[in-house]
């Protein structure tokens, strides 16, 4: 391999070094001063040696200190802005959004005789004017139009004394619960027979309709890390001879790996497969095009801009888990244009509705694509024109395994497609493939009879008809039912009909998990209907107005993990000196007390998602915190920066899955359950939970979980530290040691006569 090949730094012939950042021409090389060239003649002064020029070598030393020194602290801050921002972001901009959904000018579209259809359109205006957007339309035949194309949210049809209402679950299941809750009163209160039809019913390979939305924040993931990484590692891939078209095969990489987990592997795709495959690739290369953009104007502060627009502002806007009409006026305007709604719509269009409506978004991601791929070139250009000998960007990560920097391009490159490729296939295959589709299994409910004879009679009846969808189990009163459902040992009970009461009452607990709640509620309602018997249900444990979706203890914990790994990963790169364990154990106690507070100071007092419980929630998240940060730090010891996928698998795409926090552990499959009383992020989402609504009563267990877990990573870490060399210094892209004692040496070198 030829010289330029083991130093990349160096520009090949047609390819002129370009400056990427505003902090690029940081990076210019140090020319050594040379004396026989210089004229100057040196000033003695007496007792020092003289530099070229004109610097004694004392001055010079003490201008390298102050260097290093600031160097140094800038080092520092870096490793704990990054961390504070990315956490910051994500948790408080999900639960800004998403933390309390209702209803907000939800378009819904009225048809029917005029009378008839203006009359019930004024009653919803007036209602609550707030949540709905009423449009009166001519004819059923277009209400059902628009419900199809996703122009409303639903639509009501008045004829004859009858109101049907129609939606469309493949639009978000969720917004199909919402606008019925919303209109199904109305209508009856009107004195209409209701009728309701799905036009457009979930298919049963995605039941759930949580596969576009898996796919599409994959394929943004994929979208805006590589060149992210590229940026720090190996920058001369960012020219635009290279980037243009190692961006295009990535895109057709990724776009087939994640049709192939999708389809052939997990069964959720069905059919469509070209199409699905363009526009993965669309979507993919459209948000890679945004992102070299991004790259070229911002550095390596680029992927901060990619989360805030991508995922914390994208996801809630992207339309695909809830409702962009249960949430802000702000997410519903960012939906017409920023590309993860558009790459999710796109989806959705050929995946549920045959390609209904799928043009506009396709317009979204294709404009995209090429207005950033031009103000890119533009942008090269004008760099190029004013600093024609710039140098390249300063490689910020020598090595992505935590070892020397590989001298063959072709390990360096194969680290770096592995990076994100990995990260994309442990998304799409660990989050879909467990809460792709949520049918229960084994999930406990508890039986009441008059005797104990009876609610053994009843459990095997129903367990005839219900056979592996519950863990039916017979009780002998309604008070230890009562107790069950409230220390989360059952998710329901199920109270029969006595000679003192003729109606049977079903015990829930919604702050346990919403989703457990409206299975069994609708599975048993339909029971009870079927045998004509009043069914009356209590929810024992409902939810707060600010954690009306019960996922702000899945968001608080998310932070929690997110806040340990982070400050390890981006310190190891940022300031590796704070690895030795004598610095990095205060550093990230520290570290662990101050993102707690800033944690709980995001739900509380600035999004208003939890009220009260600081103290307990404060302690909790200091002890996972700092667990965490241990866990990491096992990892980043062994493998360096792809510590992360590990970690991230194992806190975050699989924990979330044990949590219970998104979707009961009941409705996935049975491993989780294991999992669920191992992992860190189910203890994490139990002890919110339990401090939220169950007064602290699993607080305990999930304390000993972070000890266990922080403890003998703590002792991994130190079992390591003393058969493997710990590198506290940098490298430059020559292996060059950067430290501030070996930059001071250097200099002192340099103009020393």
């Amino acid at each position: 391999m030829s010289s330029n090949s083991e130093n990349p730094s160096e520009p090949t012939p047609g390819n002129e070094p370009t400056v990427y950042g505003k902090n690029a021409a940081a990076t210019a090389p140090v020319t050594k001063h040379d004396p026989v060239a210089s004229n100057t003649e040196a000033e003695s002064v007496p007792g020092a040696p003289i530099s070229a020029a004109g610097v004694s070598a004392e001055e010079a030393e003490a201008a390298a200190r102050k260097r290093a020194k600031a160097e140094t602290i800038g080092r520092y801050v870096a490793m704990f802005m990054m961390p504070l921002i990315m956490v910051g972001m994500m948790v408080g901009g999900y639960l800004a959004a998403m933390h309390s959904p209702a209803p907000n000018n939800m378009p819904i579209a009225i048809a029917g005789a005029p009378a008839a259809a203006g009359a019930f359109a004024q009653t919803l205006e007036t209602t609550d004017p707030d949540a709905v957007d009423v449009r009166t339309v001519a004819s059923a035949q277009e209400a059902r139009r628009q419900v199809v194309s996703r122009e409303v949210s639903a639509a009501v049809v008045i004829e004859n004394g009858k109101a049907t209402l129609y939606t469309a679950g493949s639009a978000g299941a969720s917004q199909a619960t919402t606008v019925t809750g919303l209109l199904a009163p109305q209508i009856m209160a009107q004195g209409l027979q209701l009728q309701a039809q799905d036009l457009a019913p979930l298919p049963d390979t995605d039941k759930s309709g949580l596969g576009a939305m898996f796919m599409t924040t994959a394929l943004i993931m994929a979208g805006y890390l590589p060149f992210s990484l590229t940026l720090s590692n190996s920058p001369e891939l960012l020219r635009k001879r290279r980037a243009v078209p190692l961006l295009a095969g990535w895109a057709a990489l990724v776009s087939g790996l994640v049709w192939a987990v999708t389809g052939p592997i997990l069964g959720v795709v069905q059919g469509h497969a070209w199409a699905v495959l363009g526009i993965c690739w669309l979507g993919v290369f459209a948000v890679g095009a945004v992102q070299l953009l991004f790259t070229r104007l911002l550095g390596p502060l680029a992927i901060i801009v990619a989360m805030l627009l991508l995922m914390v502002l994208g996801v809630p806007a992207s339309n695909m888990g809830l409702s962009v009409h249960t949430m802000p006026g702000f997410y519903a305007f960012l939906h017409s244009f920023l590309p993860t709604p558009a790459l999710g719509e796109a989806l959705r269009s050929v995946m549920y509705f045959d390609g209904v409506g799928v043009a506009p978004y396709l317009i979204v991601l294709a404009i995209g694509a090429v207005v950033a791929l031009l103000l890119t070139f533009g942008y090269d250009v004008y760099k190029s024109r004013k600093h024609p000998n710039a140098p390249e960007p300063f490689v910020a990560v020598q090595s992505l395994h935590g070892g020397k920097r590989p001298k063959s391009r072709f390990w360096r490159y194969t680290a770096l497609l592995f990076f994100p490729f990995a990260m994309v296939a442990m998304m799409i295959s660990f989050m879909l493939g467990a809460m792709g589709e949520p049918t229960p299994r084994d999930m406990p409910v508890a039986i009441v009879g008059a005797t104990a004879e009876a609610s053994q009679e009843a459990v095997n009846q129903l367990d005839t008809n219900m056979a592996g969808l519950f863990d039916l189990r017979a009780v002998d009163s309604e008070n230890e039912a009562r107790a069950l459902v409230h220390d989360r040992q059952v998710t329901a009970a199920l109270v029969l009909p006595s000679a003192q009461d003729s109606s049977a009452l079903l015990l829930t607990n919604e702050a346990a998990g919403s989703s457990a709640q409206q299975l069994v509620t609708t599975i048993f309602g339909q029971v009870a209907a079927g045998q004509d018997m009043t069914l009356n249900v209590e929810n024992t444990a409902p939810l707060t107005d600010g954690d009306s979706a019960g996922t702000v203890p899945m968001y608080m914990a998310m932070g929690w993990m997110m806040a340990g790994f982070l400050i390890i990963v981006v310190g190891a790169n940022a300031a590796p000196a704070s690895r030795a364990l004598r610095k990095l154990i205060p550093i990230v106690a520290a570290w662990s007390v101050f993102m707690s507070a800033v944690l709980y100071l995001i739900a509380g007092p600035m999004v208003g998602a939890i009220h009260g419980h600081f103290w307990p929630l404060f302690g909790i998240g200091i002890v996972a915190i700092f667990a965490m940060a241990m866990v990491a730090a096992v990892f980043e010891r062994l493998i360096g920066m792809l510590s992360i996928l590990p970690v991230v698998a194992i806190l975050m795409f699989v924990g979330i899955p044990a949590s219970g926090g998104a979707l009961s552990i009941y409705m996935q499959p049975e491993i989780f359950r294991t999992l669920h009383d191992i992992l860190p992020m189910p203890a994490a989402v139990e002890a919110v939970r339990s401090v939220m609504y169950f007064g602290g009563d699993v607080v305990g267990g999930a304390l000993l979980n972070f000890g266990i877990w922080g403890v003998l990573s703590l002792g991994l870490v130190v079992v390591i530290d003393r058969f493997k060399p710990l590198n506290t210094g940098t490298h430059s892209p020559l292996n060059e040691d950067t430290s501030p004692t070996a930059q001071v040496e250097r200099e002192r070198e340099l103009l020393a006569v």
